[in-house]
């Protein structure tokens, strides 16, 4: 099959992108139809007709067909500055700047491979639709894995507070630990001047502070070595969690802008046969006042 050279997901997102387009393209090509259709049912009755006649008809059936497509090249066009948008939205809440090449959109080698991408996703009798194009009904934000994804931000941050907390607790254990290291050898300078005949008993009590000391430093050294990986880790977390809510924004976002889409469409099309009928029924008027 062709590809886009896109990862997974975004390859995805193309082929829900083509599936709207064609759904509008079908609706646009219905639509065409209709008013060829619409021409023959009301102005084609009688077997002969003049030149004037043809051309009245033709020029009516051109004007009503230009106004449809116009119409849809411009909603193409806005839909597709929407799209655009939403990309740009989301770049920019990474701090990222886009680019684009208008260039590219006329090379022809590239458009080929697009429409063969197409015919090879939406042709195939025997392929079946990828599991992450099915998707669930999404929930509002503020239930359901929103409101989950709160909680767990809630626990992790309180979780990290604690972890302060703690490291501040041994900060002060420790300080307090090199204060009495501190006036231990002050007693100790003062027994040695006062005992010089107990040096050696003095040397042995200073070995031990040492000793004491350096396994106060070392457990200190473990704590806050595993409070900054414990703090990282929820830095992580938390970061995974942002990425989580983005994803189920971006969903609601989508699942708001089918439903747009398919209010617009129906309202659209209702409007168009309204205007057919009323031009028809103005015709059929004209030409019985021309027939008297």
């Amino acid at each position: 099959q062709a590809e886009l050279g896109l990862n997974e997901h975004h390859q995805n997102e193309v082929i829900n992108y083509m599936r709207f387009a064609r759904f509008k393209r079908g609706l646009c090509l219905k639509t065409v139809d209709s008013c060829f259709q619409d021409l023959k049912e009301s102005r084609l009755v009688e077997e002969t007709f003049t030149v004037d006649e043809v051309i009245d008809m033709l020029d009516g059936l051109r004007t009503v067909v230009h106004s449809e497509v116009e119409s849809e090249l411009i909603n193409t066009t806005y839909t597709n500055v929407l799209l655009l948008r939403q990309l740009f939205s989301q770049a920019e809440k990474w701090y990222l700047k886009l680019q684009t090449d208008v260039s590219d959109l006329e090379n022809r080698e590239l458009l080929e491979q697009v429409a063969e991408f197409e015919k090879s996703e939406f042709t195939s009798s025997n392929k079946k639709p990828s599991a992450d194009l099915i998707k669930p009904k999404l929930a509002p934000l503020n239930e359901g894995g929103s409101e989950l994804l709160n909680k767990t931000v809630a626990c992790l941050q309180e979780e990290n507070e604690k972890l302060k907390t703690r490291l501040k607790t041994i900060e002060t254990q420790a300080t307090a630990a090199l204060d009495e290291k501190s006036k231990l050898e002050k007693s100790l300078k003062d027994l040695q001047m006062i005992q010089g005949d107990q040096k050696t008993n003095a040397n042995q009590d200073i070995t031990e502070l040492e000793n004491k000391v350096a396994a106060l430093k070392c457990q200190f050294e473990k704590t806050l070595n595993d409070s900054t990986a414990n703090q990282k880790f929820l830095e992580e977390n938390l970061v995974t969690t942002k990425h989580d809510l983005l994803k189920v924004q971006d969903q609601l976002s989508t699942a708001e802008k089918e439903l747009e889409k398919k209010f617009q469409q129906t309202a659209a099309y209702r409007n168009m046969k309204e205007i057919l009928t009323k031009k028809n029924e103005q015709i059929k008027d004209l030409r019985k006042k021309l027939s008297k």
